[in-house]
């Protein structure tokens, strides 16, 4: 991926980095060194190049390229899909707009509060909550056959700048989802979800050991290494009883 990278970064016009540090002399300190970063960050170069939404992309792609998550002719669940990069690398890998013509078509659905611009290949719901029960019944209506192979999550509650309350608010979203399973993911599914690490943590990792054959942390390149964020990868899902309640 580091590699890819520098081929895909050495397209990118230095131009436009110049052009833009001219425009940021009156921001403050914090909104300076913000966008200072985010001009140099090679993720967001390349995310430009390759004409991706955003620079999130390359996590996914990083998690698909070492773990094989996406196939021709999977059906996947994007929740808290805007602005779509997820969704696009989506509707590549799983062959959704047909490009390929031998292979599968697959099938991408994104979910998102936001709004997300129309994209080839993929369905978005939006806006619509993904915990609420009437979105529920429509993801079930959209998805082929009412199962999906993945479901991924993007998702974060909005940041109070509270550490822990974020930490807690981000883990109960992916533990809502996971209740969901059950409903939506077909038998030897695959779970892929962001979280920030926190003391909460081990009761989604626990849920997700007893729900699924393995389960992992792992942290993309493309997720910044100050960071807290990490992703849980649960693959194999042997739980399929209809709805459970916890």
């Amino acid at each position: 991926m580091a590699g890819y990278l520098k081929l895909v970064c050495a397209s990118f016009q230095r131009q436009r980095f110049h052009s833009a540090v001219s425009h940021c002399k009156s921001r403050t300190g914090a909104e300076h060194l913000w966008l200072m970063r985010h001009l140099r960050d090679p993720f967001v170069k390349a995310a430009k190049v390759e004409s991706y939404r955003c620079r999130s992309a390359f996590k996914l792609l990083e998690v698909n390229e070492k773990h094989q998550i996406l196939r021709p002719g999977h059906r996947v669940l994007d929740c808290g899909a805007a602005p779509g990069a997820w969704s696009q690398v989506a509707v590549q890998k799983v062959n959704a707009a047909g490009t390929d013509p031998g292979s599968p078509v697959g099938f991408v659905l994104g979910v998102d509060l936001l709004h997300i611009f129309p994209l080839e290949g993929a369905t978005f719901l939006c806006p619509a909550d993904v915990t609420d029960p009437r979105t529920l019944q429509r993801v079930l209506e959209l998805l082929p056959g009412g199962r999906a192979d993945v479901i991924l999550s993007d998702m974060a509650p909005n940041a109070t700048g509270i550490r822990d309350l974020d930490h807690d608010r981000l883990i109960s979203l992916c533990l809502s989802l996971l209740d969901m399973a059950p409903d939506i993911l077909h038998p030897g599914g695959t779970f892929l979800c962001k979280i920030w690490a926190g003391s909460q943590s081990r009761w989604l990792q626990k849920r997700l050991t007893e729900e699924f054959q393995n389960t992992r942390i792992v942290k993309p390149e493309a997720s910044r290494k100050e960071s807290s964020e990490v992703y849980f990868l649960a693959t194999q899902y042997r739980r399929w009883e209809g709805s459970v309640k916890h």
